[in-house]
């Protein structure tokens, strides 16, 4: 009888397999004339810690199209802190590769393989306020009550490729454009970068969920420039618990 439950224990694991924490979601990235570029199949896995869902690692494939083999892929260990995730960025149509690693508790390297072949390395020092890549999703949600009674929240965030962080505020906003619960923006502090990088503008459900994304992304158009896109996301699964404090 102990054998019986015993099978039929490993049987049910084996046809109901316990799964991880999981946020899954796919944004569409479009150009300004509704163009699709291409598709972003994320999964983010983690786990509740007092009711809020903490990232671990979070992959994205970049695909042309719904069943296309990846073009692009990102892997993000999130150890440390969810604002600064290890990351390795393949982009092989352009030959280029980026990774950032944290030797130490203060300090960042980046290792960068540009389109020409060159690679860059950087060294960088930071501190708590520091954001790197998609730390700004959850930038947002650990500063959810702020940003969704109209503070605004002043942060670093990393640019890799220049291998120096600078300073941006976080803020609500409107546009036209998206079609959201929550609408923010991410716009650089310095008199300087105001005038040479645009402002990247978000959408997120009442959930906490990034529904859109307007600005420039981290997917190559050529050699010299990448996409700037309009990406709409929709979610396949949410985790367990809440995204947001």
């Amino acid at each position: 009888m102990i054998r019986r439950v015993i099978a039929l224990f490993a049987l049910t694991a084996l046809v109901f397999p316990a799964s991880a924490n999981q946020f899954r979601f796919t944004g569409t990235a479009k150009s300004n004339g509704s163009t699709v570029l291409y598709q972003e199949v994320h999964r983010v896995d983690g786990h509740c810690a007092e009711g809020v869902f903490e990232p671990q690692s979070h992959s994205v494939n970049y695909r042309k199209g719904p069943g296309d083999n990846p073009f692009a892929t990102k892997q993000l260990v999130y150890e440390d802190s969810a604002l600064r995730p290890a990351v390795d960025f393949r982009q092989p149509d352009f030959n280029e590769l980026m990774k950032i690693s944290y030797p130490d508790a203060e300090r960042l390297s980046i290792e960068w393989q540009t389109p020409s072949g060159k690679v860059e390395t950087f060294t960088v020092s930071f501190d708590e306020r520091l954001v790197v890549d998609a730390g700004f999703d959850h930038l947002v949600r650990a500063n959810w009550e702020k940003v969704t009674r109209g503070e605004s929240v002043e942060f670093r965030f990393l640019g890799p490729t220049r291998g120096e962080h600078y300073g941006f505020v976080l803020e609500p906003t409107s546009n036209d454009q998206l079609n959201s619960d929550v609408v923010l923006r991410i716009r650089p502090t310095g008199l300087v970068l105001r005038f040479l990088v645009d402002p990247i503008v978000l959408g997120y459900n009442n959930d906490g969920a990034l529904t859109e994304y307007l600005g420039l992304t981290n997917i190559r158009e050529n050699a010299n420039a990448n996409f700037t896109a309009h990406i709409r996301y929709e979610v396949e699964q949410y985790p367990d618990c809440e995204l947001t404090p």
